[in-house]
């Protein structure tokens, strides 16, 4: 499988002919070209970071092949004139698109202060363990995860979390995502504090967007 990283949470993920984008958000200037060309949508949650409404309605309209997947925020933010092709997950829930099987994980955005509200928030598990996007959220899959997408910079992330998630995941790589609160210096040490010579012993791999890896 090839992933392509996107700015801050987005990525692409293609094997065989399936792509599928997960969290097209406003912070993603590529995200109407990514979603133009995906077979499917995953949105871990509402928050615009992670889901531009405006751009992924306007695909549903112009595809009537594409099919998205979220949380049930989400698809009232849709609306229900799209002919089933917006699906309602949750924890537990398994799904295909074309060769890419997905398992559905977690329930809740991580906390950021008790006077702002946590959504609902999933993780998207895909192709038998290959990559792991966890979301908003340090949601242990009960799965093995080969590539686990790290979330680096945000109001809720806690850097002494992260490295306990990934102790917790124990994935064989870990990719950062959600960077763009930190600057490059910030990056770098964050790099360095979670990586291979740091509090979880792997490499943290810091993609531009636009590059692309096997995963």
């Amino acid at each position: 499988m090839k992933l392509t990283k996107h700015a801050h949470a987005c990525v692409t993920l293609e094997k065989d002919d399936t792509r599928l984008v997960v969290d097209p958000g406003a912070f993603t200037p590529d995200a109407a070209e990514a979603v133009a060309r995906a077979h499917a949508v995953l949105i871990t949650h509402e928050h615009f970071d992670h889901f531009d409404e405006q751009v992924v309605a306007a695909a549903l309209e112009a595809r009537p092949d594409l099919e998205v997947y979220g949380t049930a925020a989400v698809a009232a933010a849709l609306g229900s004139s799209h002919g089933g092709r917006v699906h309602v997950v949750a924890a537990g829930d398994t799904f295909s698109v074309g060769s890419v099987p997905v398992s559905v994980h977690g329930h809740r955005h991580a906390r950021i202060h008790p006077d702002i509200p946590c959504p609902d928030n999933v993780g998207y598990l895909l192709d038998d363990g290959a990559v792991h996007h966890p979301g908003d959220a340090y949601c242990v899959p009960d799965a093995p995860v080969r590539t686990l997408l790290l979330p680096t910079s945000g109001p809720w992330t806690k850097l002494g979390e992260a490295a306990d998630y990934v102790r917790a995941v124990k994935p064989e790589r870990v990719v950062e995502i959600h960077e763009l609160m930190l600057s490059d210096l910030g990056r770098r040490s964050t790099a360095n504090l979670l990586g291979e010579k740091g509090l979880t012993g792997i490499p943290v791999e810091r993609l531009e967007p636009g590059a692309d890896v096997q995963v």
